[in-house]
């Protein structure tokens, strides 16, 4: 099956630290292509994945679950791991989700988390009744292009396969279960105003994890698809930032534990 236009996986070699970001549900790398750009240009090794079922058409992904999600985050999570000394995970919405999840589950091999309006819960009728609801009804009225700025859209499903949003309301209570996990360093922004993910979600996971390095910023000029709306440039520069101080940081550490075992065995 063709891709739609722009929702090819993307990946860049740069440096030794590397950035994985997760796309969100019924969308594709198209709406991160800008930020990954943004890293690679300042010498990070980027990657993109386009999730199983993602990129072709709904029927597609109406035979997929969260597991085939997760499973292909993990596998450019662990390839990351192999070619850089640092890894941080960012993500849109359920990108957010599987990132919540990644660092749930690997620890001290991601350096740090990036979210952008993350999903950890079901908010509508529609989402609660989906596991009844998919065997009368096969899909629903897409979520793509919630986005403020005028002409511009996002690449992705313009119906949304209740079987597909059954497994991910399946998946949301094992994400949650597993904040208390996330101690890594975590930079939160989420849009004031969203009409696809409320914005309690994002105070869920703020309560939740056990990170004490934390940053939440606030959205003031965006919808939903935040990476591709007026807050971009914003999202761009601040997640720069904190890969850099973090990156700093643990270069730093690294310098001053070796002098010390220097010191010690001289």
């Amino acid at each position: 099956m063709p891709l739609l236009p722009g929702a090819e996986p993307y990946r860049h070699d740069g440096g030794a630290t590397g950035v994985l970001l997760c796309h969100g549900f019924t969308g594709s790398p198209q709406s991160l292509r800008p930020w990954a750009g943004h890293l690679a240009d300042r010498g990070l090794t980027v990657s993109v994945p386009l999730l199983p079922g993602h990129g072709t058409r709904w029927q597609d992904m109406a035979m997929t679950g969260w597991q085939d999600w997760y499973a292909e985050v993990e596998r450019e999570l662990l390839a990351l791991g192999d070619r850089c000394s640092q890894v941080f995970v960012g993500g849109l919405s359920m990108g957010g989700t599987l990132a919540l999840r990644l660092a749930a589950k690997h620890g001290t091999a991601i350096s740090g988390l990036v979210l952008v309006n993350p999903s950890v819960k079901a908010d509508s009728p529609t989402l609660r009744a989906a596991g009844l609801l998919r065997h009368a009804v096969p899909s629903v009225k897409g979520i793509a292009s919630d986005i403020a700025r005028a002409g511009v859209t996002e690449t992705g499903y313009d119906r949304t396969p209740l079987n597909a949003v059954h497994s991910l309301t399946r998946f949301w209570p094992l994400v949650r279960a597993g904040l208390p996990q996330v101690t890594q360093p975590l930079l939160l922004l989420h849009s004031r105003v969203d009409h696809v993910v409320d914005p309690s979600n994002s105070a869920v996971v703020l309560s939740s994890v056990s990170s004490t390095d934390v940053t939440e910023v606030h959205l003031e000029d965006s919808f939903h698809v935040a990476t591709l709306d007026n807050d971009a440039e914003r999202i761009f520069a601040e997640s720069y930032a904190f890969v850099e101080r973090l990156s700093a940081a643990e270069a730093a550490d690294g310098v001053g534990g070796a002098l010390k075992e220097g010191t010690a065995g001289g």
